[in-house]
């Protein structure tokens, strides 16, 4: 007779699971990848690098002057130059001997003899050398790569950053109705966040099946979509204890509460419900933080807003709050039920911690922004 996966009769709580997940995790070794590929992931020790601009350089199209040379001219009084001009695009290099430069109209060309009509100051129409950053520089490691910090880099000269870039593999559990959508998004977001992702499909929903595709090797995360409840076809734990040990199946966390988690060999495993909200709820409070364990991410920020309305929420279980932003205050979306309409209207998520009734209107909170 077949062996069905069965949830415990005590949950296992969301703090406890988190830091079995984390024991003994550490960032991944850094590896080199070109700039257009490390957008997205989180930055590692990087060599300083020297001021940029590296000289003196036109913030404008115009002439190159040395400001000494236009004391005293202006339109009605115009000073012969007495010293070349030269003609800079915006960007070029100020020519030695230049410390200004001004515009078309500023040099009258008519006349056998080139006349300077206004006066600048030492500086003027100029980017000094090292003003967008000094010499020394670098990016602060343990932070996700924007493309201002890619054009920092190719700025500097680089064609590789320094990153950690886990690899994660996704593992669908087929659904009858042939849905992925769920596992979809998760590849979506983890990529988002930095991950190097790797998506298979278990030829069946039978344990021996997904067993297969839950191979540890090259991977430093990975992640099941399906099969973790304890319906007829569901086998996803059953195939990680096939494979490895499964730590804890059933937390106590709302949604995501048949999420499980284990090891195969080295590598953590979490099995995520096929229901979007219940995996992502897990995602953000398991596989976000062993994602940024695993990157050497520096801890996310929280935006803290006071609650417009009272949280209430039950003991002995983490609830996932949404809210959206109101003016200077949180507004509470949804607790525990996450409908696709107040997911996609949050800006930020809040776990409700198990020891607690909620919040009442007014008391400050700490949520993770989503968008």
């Amino acid at each position: 007779m077949k062996t069905a996966q069965r949830l415990p009769a005590s949950l296992t709580a969301l703090d406890a699971a988190l830091a079995a997940l984390l024991d003994g995790l550490e960032p991944i070794a850094a590896a080199e990848l070109p700039l257009a590929e490390a957008l997205g992931c989180v930055a590692a020790d990087m060599a300083p690098v020297g001021a940029y601009p590296s000289r003196n350089v036109a913030l404008a199209d115009g002439w190159a002057l040395r400001a000494s040379d236009l004391v005293g001219a202006f339109a009605y009084a115009p000073l012969p130059l007495t010293s070349a001009a030269h003609w800079v695009d915006a960007g070029d290099p100020i020519p030695d001997g230049c410390d200004c430069v001004i515009d078309a109209d500023g040099v009258d060309q008519q006349g056998p003899i080139p006349q300077v009509v206004t006066e600048a100051l030492p500086g003027y129409g100029v980017r000094r050398c090292g003003a967008d950053f000094p010499d020394g520089f670098t990016i602060v490691p343990g932070m996700p790569l924007h493309p201002l910090d890619i054009l920092f880099a190719r700025a500097s000269g680089l064609e590789k950053m320094k990153v950690r870039r886990p690899r994660l593999r996704v593992v669908n559990v087929p659904a009858t109705s042939g849905d992925i959508g769920t596992a979809q998004l998760i590849q979506e977001v983890a990529r988002r966040d930095g991950a190097d992702v790797t998506s298979a499909t278990a030829k069946s929903r039978d344990a021996a099946s997904i067993a297969a595709e839950l191979e540890p090797m090259g991977f430093d995360l990975l992640i099941t979509i399906g099969g973790s409840g304890v319906g007829r076809t569901d086998a996803s734990v059953l195939a990680i204890g096939q494979r490895g040990d499964v730590v804890a199946h059933g937390l106590a966390l709302r949604p995501g509460a048949t999420s499980a988690i284990g090891r195969i060999e080295r590598t953590p495993v979490i099995a995520l419900s096929g229901s979007a909200a219940d995996a992502m709820a897990a995602w953000w409070t398991l596989g976000l933080p062993v994602l940024d364990r695993l990157s050497g991410r520096k801890p996310r920020e929280t935006t803290t807003l006071p609650l417009a309305r009272k949280l209430a929420s039950s003991v002995g279980i983490t609830e996932i709050a949404l809210l959206e932003r109101d003016g200077g205050s949180w507004l509470p979306l949804a607790l525990a039920d996450l409908p696709f309409r107040a997911i996609l209207q949050a800006s930020a998520w809040l776990a409700v911690p198990g020891n607690s009734e909620g919040f009442a209107a007014g008391t400050p909170v700490s949520a993770y922004i989503l968008r």
